[in-house]
């Protein structure tokens, strides 16, 4: 089948990137997907950048499309595509077209628009990795989420729901907004100025921790025997003071969420969406036709989504 799509035909400066012909064929264990959507991750930016592969190439590791053709997703089934090697060690998505291995296609739940799916992905995944993974949220678990009016806090507290968590606590600072948090968790407890947590916080399983400082020392203090706190984020201040005896008497694990050295499994990504879908959500984003692609490679901010309906 020859479609157009976006092809790599050098890295560095200069015209790397233009539309072309691309050959496609479908074999088995794959799925024919119609593009609509495309991130540009920082993946994406390594390979146009020539850390790799070898070119000619198609890049692109994150889209959002419809499926054609599977013998493992029905026809008109809308979905995310990422995992399994797609755009790094085989060809990507920035096309009109792609066939990619049935393990890298992730069906959208129905209450999220694939544009919010695709430009959530990273938070989601990061929200999913810290509570089902690291710290192992359990069936009628009490947890504590810090920050949980950020996205990523929000994110964390849906999520500790979806796994079984029967008691939900926000952490705030003292001068947070929180109505984005309503229906989200049990209680708010507020943090003052200096990061130090309120008595009225109770005792918890497990804490996830998105603003690290202070906080993250106040949080342990409150944690039962056994209990952990997975620590994903340090905007609080990137030191805090550990009390050891509380650590150690009451055998507490303190647990980095490091997604550079996670290897997501392999419904990671669909039970990430599945976890987000719950609730609704806002995001921000742009939408630019694929052919200023080399322009959005030059932005260090905002997240941008490619339109690859526009390759025709």
């Amino acid at each position: 089948m020859s479609l157009r799509g976006t092809v790599l035909h050098s890295h560095g400066p200069g015209e790397q990137l233009k539309t072309d012909v691309v050959e496609l064929t479908a074999g088995p264990g794959e799925t024919l997907v119609e593009m609509r959507l495309a991130a540009v991750t920082s993946q994406d930016r390594s390979t146009l950048a020539g850390k790799q592969p070898a070119v000619p190439f198609v890049p692109g590791s994150e889209g959002a499309g419809v499926v054609v053709s599977s013998d493992s997703f029905e026809a008109g089934t809308a979905v995310v595509v990422r995992g399994a090697g797609v755009g790094v060690t085989r060809s990507g998505v920035w096309g009109r077209y792609a066939v990619v291995p049935d393990a890298a296609v992730h069906q959208v739940p129905a209450s999220l628009e694939p544009g919010t799916a695709l430009a959530l992905l990273t938070p989601a995944l990061t929200a999913h990795t810290a509570v089902r993974r690291v710290a192992a949220v359990g069936l009628g678990e009490t947890v504590v989420v810090t920050g949980v009016t950020g996205l990523l806090g929000r994110m964390c507290a849906v999520i500790a729901r979806s796994a079984g968590a029967a008691r939900v606590i926000g952490l705030v600072s003292e001068h947070d907004l929180v109505d984005s948090t309503t229906g989200l968790v049990d209680q708010l407890v507020r943090v003052d100025g200096l990061g130090q947590v309120g008595r009225e916080l109770s005792w918890c399983d497990a804490a996830i921790d998105t603003m690290g400082g202070p906080v993250a020392g106040g949080v342990l203090g409150h944690i039962t025997p056994g209990g952990r706190i997975a620590v994903l984020g340090y905007k609080a201040g990137e030191f805090t003071t550990i009390d050891l005896h509380q650590l150690i008497g009451r055998d507490l694990r303190v647990l980095p969420v490091n997604l550079q050295r996670t290897v997501l499994a392999a419904d990671a990504v669909g039970q990430a969406l599945a976890d987000i879908a719950s609730v609704p959500w806002r995001a921000d984003y742009e939408v630019l036709p694929a052919d200023r692609a080399g322009e959005i490679l030059e932005r260090q901010a905002g997240r941008v989504l490619l339109d690859l309906t526009t390759l025709g």
